[in-house]
């Protein structure tokens, strides 16, 4: 991740450019920006990022493609790429339209995919240029560059100060606590301007101001925009961090709007967390160190997968006040929104994209599955106090679910047996053949099989890759193959192959959707 600036490192830097880059273009004042002979337009702009973001606002996302892979080919890294393109979507977006923030939240993990690819072929950046094209015709489908959202936004008037600190947690806590109550009034205004101070230091101290705000009522896309934000830094850099965060503060009022707007009454979690950490001893508690075995690890996943919310966040809160180790309780969250994906019958009824049967998209088990990823990354940024109550409210929010699915996992019938006569050589041709027929019974099986043969996961993860780039994906096949890789990357071997399985899964129900732009894309890399 870029070098975290602070207020008395600005202070030390020379020139224009380093002072622009330490306050962060949304921060600055207006007669600041003017002394400094930068643009004063009510726009926000990106120093050096600017003309590649706007471009990707303006252009045909056709045209665009071409555009990109000549830039790669004349040296722009993908990273670059990826960061004007976050910078674009924050700026069109922020964080309050669906296929918007679904872009957004896409583009770190197909960075990831692309990494994954062979060295030295252009063709490894196709999951960069295929989420990159979703993104310009998101962003140029609501107006572009006539049409966007975030706009500089000034923080109270304070000038930093050379002997400036940082806030401790206590003053965090106070920070995230204002900001919360704006969010509960819906006034985006007010919230603005609480973290546009917040972020006047260390981005991760504007991260803690924003925890009791994200946790204040449990949605799939509030908490994977928060870590996807943070995630964000590393190829946008410090001095865009604020543009970043905000979106997971607008999206929050956002959706605290449509509640109120709605009627909808007050989300259970508000009651739930407070009363639950109290009566556990977590409020400012000390994170555990105490490393369960496997099977604690297990029953707090069923627990979870099996109970209700309230239930749910309960057990998590008594396994911490145990001093079982965060990191490893995390762990059943991922198993218990794996299992909701395993047990997950598939649409009843069609919708665009995603036939009877399918499991992609929009599904219990790979929302609850990117939650869970998205709870366990947030939990290692931040501090003590937050780790215990993110982890509890991710219990919260995975539990209560096992309604929506059955009671014994997906039948992969006698697929198994059928396998019985392969190697685990043979086994990559049967998962091609079986993910391109959609038929996620055999995917499934073939995974479980090659498990048992002690076959190399890396292999079916590559097959995997390339089945998850050529799908649409109803939005979500980026994140979700990120979501399995990472979980399968810090899960302990008796679980691991079970994110392999599920993925297996998904990729055989979104076979046949191939994503906009992706021929195209091909076509330029190979001529």
């Amino acid at each position: 991740m870029a070098a975290i600036t602070t207020r008395r490192g600005f202070l030390g830097a020379l020139g224009q450019g380093a002072l622009f880059a330490a306050l962060g273009p949304q921060l600055m004042a207006r007669p600041v920006l003017r002394a400094l002979g930068l643009p004063d337009d009510g726009r926000l702009h990106f120093g050096e990022l600017e003309s590649l973001a706007a471009r990707m606002q303006e252009t045909p996302p056709a045209r665009l493609q071409e555009e990109l892979v000549r830039e790669f080919r004349s040296g722009t890294s993908l990273r670059t790429l990826v960061a004007a393109g976050a910078l674009a979507n924050a700026r069109t977006f922020g964080g309050q339209d669906y296929n918007g923030y679904h872009a957004f939240m896409a583009l770190a993990p197909a960075h990831e995919m692309a990494r994954l690819g062979a060295a030295g072929d252009e063709r490894r950046i196709l999951p960069v240029l295929k989420v990159l094209y979703r993104n310009a015709q998101f962003m140029q489908d609501v107006g572009g560059r006539s049409d966007e959202t975030l706009r500089p936004v000034a923080a109270p008037d304070k000038t930093p100060d050379a002997n400036d600190h940082v806030g401790d947690h206590a003053g965090d806590h106070a920070s995230g606590g204002s900001l919360r109550e704006a969010m509960r009034r819906g006034d985006m205004a007010a919230a603005e301007v609480i973290f546009a101070d917040a972020s006047r230091g260390l981005s991760g101290d504007a991260y803690a101001a924003l925890q009791p705000v994200v946790r204040d009522d449990i949605d799939v896309h509030r908490i994977v925009l928060a870590w996807r934000a943070w995630d964000m830094l590393a190829f946008v850099g410090e001095q865009h961090a604020h543009t970043m965060l905000r979106q997971s503060l607008r999206h929050c009022v956002d959706r605290e709007q449509q509640r109120m707007a709605g009627g909808r009454t007050d989300p259970g979690v508000r009651d739930v967390l407070p009363r639950v950490l109290e009566e556990y001893g977590l409020i400012d508690g000390a994170p555990g160190t105490r490393r369960p075995d496997d099977q604690r690890i297990e029953e707090l996943g069923d627990v979870i997968f099996g109970a209700e919310q309230a239930e749910a966040a309960a057990a998590m809160a008594e396994a911490l006040s145990e001093g079982w180790a965060p990191e490893d309780l995390g762990e059943s969250l991922s198993l218990a929104g794996n299992r909701l994906l395993r047990h997950d019958p598939g649409r009843s009824s069609a919708q665009a994209g995603k036939p009877v049967g399918s499991v992609h998209g929009a599904s219990v088990g790979v929302h609850a599955s990117d939650a869970a990823c998205a709870w366990r990354n947030v939990t290692h940024i931040v501090g003590p106090a937050d780790k215990l109550a993110n982890l509890v409210t991710g219990a919260f929010h995975t539990g209560g679910q096992s309604r929506h699915v059955g009671a014994r996992p997906f039948s992969t019938g006698d697929a198994y047996e059928t396998l019985a006569a392969h190697d685990a050589g043979s086994l990559l041709p049967a998962l091609d053949e079986a993910v391109e027929a959609g038929d996620q019974a055999r995917a499934m099986a073939v995974v479980q099989r090659s498990r048992d043969l002690g076959g190399d996961p890396t292999l079916l993860f590559e097959s995997l890759r390339g089945a998850s780039l050529d799908a649409d994906g109803a939005l979500h096949a980026e994140k979700y193959f990120s979501t399995v890789v990472q979980e399968f990357d810090q899960a302990r071997p008796a679980f691991r192959w079970r994110h392999l399985v599920g993925l297996a899964r998904v990729c055989a129900s979104q076979s046949g959707f191939t994503a906009p732009g992706l021929a195209q894309a091909r076509e330029l890399l190979s001529g």
